[in-house]
């Protein structure tokens, strides 16, 4: 049975032949346990050189829900809530693992995935002015991702605004980057890491979604939540034993530019199916410049397409049409790019599209 050509995630295949290479290398030499390696050392240097920061603390954690459950543990206290927007991912796809922590998440609305400086300012003054408010979760925190669920991307003005109301109102600011390099190097961006380190208490670098086999790289510069960071990873499971194979992945990851490259790759990739879809006269449920698209498909397309590739179908659009996601990734060909584009134009053509 032939497979189907993926465009569902950015993390089906496995990882970046560098790192394969790399990992075979290195995987009979023997180094200390639990991320007190030469190479989880060598990955903290490039990424807080990176970060332009040398204070910050870099951890190495196997996957993303693990990664946001850690980092908002170890920042709030048990009566403490977070911030989301409605649509984040800690709120709609992690199973409730914020929530079995014994911290609410409070959410926000949205607009294409984002939350401005403004709503939270609101949210926290009305907690902050109900007298009651003993009775409450008290928000301490705000998640945003970036980019955001979507695929959209905050401009430096909306994180600074975001940033400032947080210092204002004693929130901590956590900034989910599990798309980070396809966000950094889609157009239309307008910071880097620096920035980023500027403006948040904790963050972290996504490595699962964008080339790595699994890892997210925590960027810790607020202290309060820095001590004992180490020590809530343990009692959470996620301090891994051979915790150099996070390190040797994020050092090569971080070699000659190659993450941002690869991420590059991705979002020109998708830009290439974007243009095909519009002159195929779709509209998008988002709009966006990143690796994740958003069209609104005929029912009847969908299915065709389905035939040869998988999509991610996200929700109804009216009676005949539905939102889909395609996503595409660090390993993404053009020949399968050239093949999707192809099948789309065809399909789509006149007489076929008029009876979709």
């Amino acid at each position: 049975m032939k497979n189907k050509i993926e465009f569902s995630s950015d993390y089906n295949e496995g990882a970046h032949p560098r790192l394969m290479e790399k990992l075979v290398e290195t995987n009979m030499l023997q180094t200390f346990g639990y991320g007190l390696d030469p190479y989880c050392g060598e990955a903290t240097d490039i990424i807080r050189n990176l970060c332009g920061n040398k204070n910050v603390d870099v951890h190495f954690i196997v996957g993303g829900t693990l990664t946001n459950l850690i980092s908002i543990c170890a920042s709030l206290r048990p009566h403490q809530a977070v911030f989301s927007p409605e649509n984040g991912h800690i709120h709609t796809m992690e199973t409730g693992s914020i929530e079995a922590t014994g911290h609410k998440i409070l959410t926000i609305p949205s607009k294409e995935g984002k939350i401005t400086a403004e709503q939270i300012d609101e949210a926290y003054g009305e907690y902050f002015c109900n007298e009651g408010r003993v009775h409450l979760a008290q928000p301490k925190m705000v998640y945003i991702t970036h980019p955001t669920e979507y695929g959209t991307l905050y401009k430096k003005s909306e994180l600074q605004a975001i940033a400032n109301v947080c210092r204002e109102r004693g929130l901590f600011l956590f900034v989910d980057g599990a798309r980070l390099g396809y966000g950094m190097t889609a157009e239309g961006s307008d910071f880097d890491l620096k920035f980023l380190t500027e403006c948040c208490d904790i963050f972290y670098i996504g490595g699962a979604k964008q080339g790595a086999l699994f890892g997210e790289a925590v960027v810790v510069k607020n202290k309060y939540i820095a001590e004992d960071f180490r020590q809530v990873i343990k009692q959470r499971g996620g301090l891994l034993s051979k915790g150099r194979l996070l390190g040797i992945q994020f050092s090569e990851l971080f070699k000659d530019g190659l993450y941002f490259a690869i991420a590059k790759h991705a979002n020109n990739m998708a830009d290439m199916i974007r243009q095909s879809l519009k002159r195929a006269g779709f509209d998008f449920f988002v709009e966006n410049t990143t690796n994740l698209l958003f069209p609104i498909m005929p029912d009847r397309l969908h299915e065709e397409l389905s035939k040869t590739y998988n999509m991610t179908y996200l929700k109804r659009w009216d009676n005949t049409s539905s939102v889909i996601r395609i996503a595409t990734s660090w390993a993404t060909t053009e020949t399968n790019v050239k093949s999707l584009i192809s099948d789309i134009e065809r399909l789509c053509a006149p007489k076929l599209k008029q009876s979709a």
